[in-house]
């Protein structure tokens, strides 16, 4: 991978980070949603971390395979996670897939983390 593309990786995940940060009330860093790689550097480890039980997969590209990112997000995940892939094309809007039977399960969680963040 070239240097390029790991500093749009990083950049990305930065920026899928602080989406979820914004639109959950979450802080953003050390205490809150922040990369997963920069903290632990293991292989598997989610791309961003501070949600539990979802395991995010940032995919900052212009040709995405939407099947082989839910799939590494799936095989990467702590058993009990749901695998979720987020992805951005230049100039375009963030997008959130999931397998469409984790669902109810992920909007769920979602949910449950928003109240729970802002004393519900």
């Amino acid at each position: 991978m070239s240097r390029m593309s790991r500093n749009k990786g990083k950049r990305g995940e930065l920026e899928a980070a602080k989406e979820i940060a914004r639109l959950f009330d979450l802080p953003f860093g050390a205490d809150g949603m922040h990369r997963g790689q920069q903290f632990c550097g293991l292989d598997g480890s989610a791309d961003i971390v501070g949600f539990p039980g979802i395991h995010f997969e940032i995919k900052r590209v212009e040709r995405f395979c939407l099947h082989p990112s839910l799939e590494q997000s799936d095989s990467d995940k702590k058993c009990g996670d749901i695998p979720v892939v987020l992805t951005r094309q230049n100039g375009k809007g963030w997008v959130f897939a999931c397998y469409l039977d984790d669902l109810p399960k992920a909007i769920e969680r979602l949910n449950n983390k928003k109240e729970e963040d802002n004393g519900g």
